[in-house]
């Protein structure tokens, strides 16, 4: 199992729920088009799962 997960937003939060926003600026998206590599945890996940229509994820080996 992978110790990052990359997280790209590739969707707008205009006219998402003000709590799908949120999720994103925790998930440290600003935008259409910003990453973030984030640890693989349960919370991390959780997250991903309630934006998942609005960013794209994938597992990243060997950084940290």
């Amino acid at each position: 199992m992978a110790d990052m997960i990359k997280v790209v937003q590739r969707r707008s939060s205009i006219g998402s729920k003000p709590k799908h926003r949120g999720t994103l600026r925790a998930l440290g998206l600003r935008g259409i088009g910003t990453s973030n590599v984030l640890p693989d945890t349960e919370t991390t996940r959780g997250m991903i799962r309630a934006v998942s229509h609005l960013i794209e994820h994938e597992p990243v080996e060997g950084q940290k």
